[in-house]
């Protein structure tokens, strides 16, 4: 039996989330910033830690991101001597690694980004994250099979 919901939605949905998820981005990156990372060099980090060396295109896949975007954001990680690119035929075949320091640099932030995470269990409750997480998680999957390009059959 369907269920039909009780009432409309109320306020724009785009914006609820705007709004969200710059509330949980300034808890995130105010913990982040002790490492002296903003919550986007942190996610980088990462990414890179666990694909590289990656092609900077394979990169932007996974993070969905646009190419440019990725460029400016590897930038002052690279300038800070936590990323490196290798050389390449061209920018898009420049294998993006962590450096040492790189490494060392995602340690510290890693420290700070649990005590983040361990913040918003607290405040929400495990239950909550975890119907956060599943509401999300259900989302994205049906936001990217609705933009998928249509089959031959």
């Amino acid at each position: 039996m369907r269920h039909e919901p009780v009432g409309s939605p109320q306020g724009c949905s785009n914006f609820k989330l705007r709004q969200l998820t710059r509330r949980v981005s300034q808890r995130y990156d105010a913990q982040l910033a002790k490492a002296g990372l903003k919550g986007t060099q942190y996610s980088l980090l990462r990414h890179v830690a666990r694909l590289g060396p990656v092609r900077p295109g394979d990169l932007a896949r996974a993070l969905a991101m646009d190419a440019s975007t990725l460029t400016r954001n590897l930038r002052p990680l690279v300038a800070a001597g936590w990323i490196e690119m290798a050389a390449g035929r061209d920018a898009r075949s420049r294998p993006v690694t962590l450096t040492a320091s790189g490494r060392a640099k995602l340690r510290e932030a890693q420290r700070h980004w649990k005590a983040a995470q361990e913040s918003m269990n607290r405040l929400l409750g495990i239950e909550g994250v975890l119907a956060l997480h599943a509401i999300l998680d259900r989302t994205l999957q049906r936001l990217g099979q609705a933009d998928a390009p249509a089959g031959d059959g």
